[in-house]
C-alpha cells in the first residue's frame, strides 16, 4: 500500500489553473518553480 502524503506544498500554475503539488526533484528549488509542467512553461509566452 502506498503512503499517501497530504501534507505537501501546493501551488496553482498561471496556465492551466490546475493545482499541482510539490515533487522530490524541486526539493532546491521549490521557491522558483512556477509552472506546473514544461508544456505549461513554454505556452506562458502564446497568448
Amino acid at each position: 500500500m502506498a503512503h499517501k502524503k497530504p501534507n505537501l506544498p501546493h501551488k496553482t500554475c498561471p496556465v492551466c489553473g490546475l493545482p499541482f503539488v510539490w515533487r522530490k526533484k524541486w526539493r532546491n528549488c521549490w521557491d522558483q518553480v512556477i509552472y506546473c509542467s514544461e508544456r505549461c512553461r513554454r505556452k506562458r509566452s502564446v497568448n
